[in-house]
């Protein structure tokens, strides 16, 4: 969904609040809401009582990296959504929002094809050495020894975690370069994976096979620290890691003992543990990960394009002008637990 839809205004005008954005300015949202007879109040808060008091007479909240929780939520007195610009809502207090009728939406759909590109690019720049090289050679040595050494694809192992759309996204990328690709998901039957040619595997079995791993995991109690020590031991040795995923799942000062070990060869990440987007307050030397050569981090850009970005705009923006102009919204989050309402 991309193209600005059309909507009949309210009588009444709605207020608005995105709470947050770093994509130089609103239009597109306010064209879409203002449309429906909405008031957008933009703002840039990094910290929940920045919220405390807009959200008391909002009619919907719109957020990117700040988090909506229980004690933003506690405070609405007129929300009818809160709509998250993204697939993950770990942010949101959907719990709360439920308990109080307000509906969670988020964006989906929208940058399948531009995270498993970037998961692919973080894997072949970390395979083939680029980084090595052209260090070297931007230091007037020219051998190809600088990033010895380098393995062959064909015929090497890829354990994909996670395997919904991206990872599917990925694995097809990656078959193309002749590695084997299995994948663990316990969410997932294994018919589904067949269809895609791979084969689900357990956790243990993925540590254990893989010569790549590739993190596309969500962000839930149970995935935080996904790979830590103890799963860091479990792979094969000079195993890389790319986590275009959540960057919690990945425990990084477990990653910078592996890496600077000599267990890991490499790492590709998309975003730290710490999520910069989400810190009042960020420094790179707070964490070691970035003083190592054996590391990309790119800044959280893996679902990145100007295309996806227009429709993850567009989308979120939509979402709340259809439920308030009483329709139904293309992407509810926690319609089962609101059964019954009336959007």
């Amino acid at each position: 969904m991309s193209e600005r839809p059309s909507f009949r205004p309210r009588t009444d005008r709605p207020k608005v609040v995105i709470t947050d954005y770093d994509y130089g300015d609103v239009n597109v949202e306010s064209e879409i809401l203002e449309a429906v007879g909405a008031e957008v109040i933009a703002l840039q808060a990094k910290r929940e009582e920045d919220l405390f008091e807009v959200s008391q007479d909002c009619a919907a909240m719109m957020n990117q990296y700040a988090r909506i929780g229980a004690a933003v939520i506690s405070r609405m007195e007129k929300c009818e959504v809160i709509a998250r610009y993204g697939v993950g809502v770990d942010i949101v207090d959907i719990e709360t929002a439920s308990e109080r009728g307000i509906l969670v939406t988020n964006v989906q759909d929208y940058c399948t094809e531009e995270v498993a590109d970037h998961a692919i690019s973080l894997w072949l720049t970390l395979v083939r050495k680029l980084p090595e090289y052209d260090r070297a050679t931007h230091a007037g040595v020219w051998r190809w020894q600088s990033g010895q050494p380098v393995c062959r694809l064909r015929g090497r192992t890829m354990g994909v975690v996670s395997f919904g759309k991206i990872g599917r996204a990925i694995a097809e990328r990656a078959k193309a370069f002749g590695v084997n690709v299995i994948a663990y998901d316990p969410y997932l039957p294994e018919t589904v994976a067949a269809r895609h040619g791979v084969r689900l595997v357990s956790k243990p079995e993925l540590l254990a096979m893989s010569h790549y791993i590739l993190m596309q995991a969500p962000m839930t109690p149970d995935t935080r620290h996904f790979l830590s020590d103890a799963e860091f031991a479990a792979m094969k040795k000079g195993a890389i890691l790319v986590n275009t995923g959540r960057g919690p799942t990945v425990d990084n000062k477990a990653l910078y003992r592996a890496l600077t070990e000599g267990h890991l060869a490499a790492a590709g990440l998309d975003d730290p543990e710490e999520e910069p987007a989400k810190c009042a307050d960020w420094s790179p030397c707070d964490n070691p990960i970035f003083t190592l050569p054996n590391v990309i981090v790119t800044p959280h850009v893996a679902y990145y394009s100007e295309e996806s970005i227009r429709a993850a705009r567009v989308t979120a923006a939509t979402q709340v002008a259809k439920v308030l102009t009483g329709q139904q919204p293309d992407y509810p989050v926690n319609a089962d637990a609101l059964a019954g309402t009336t959007y």
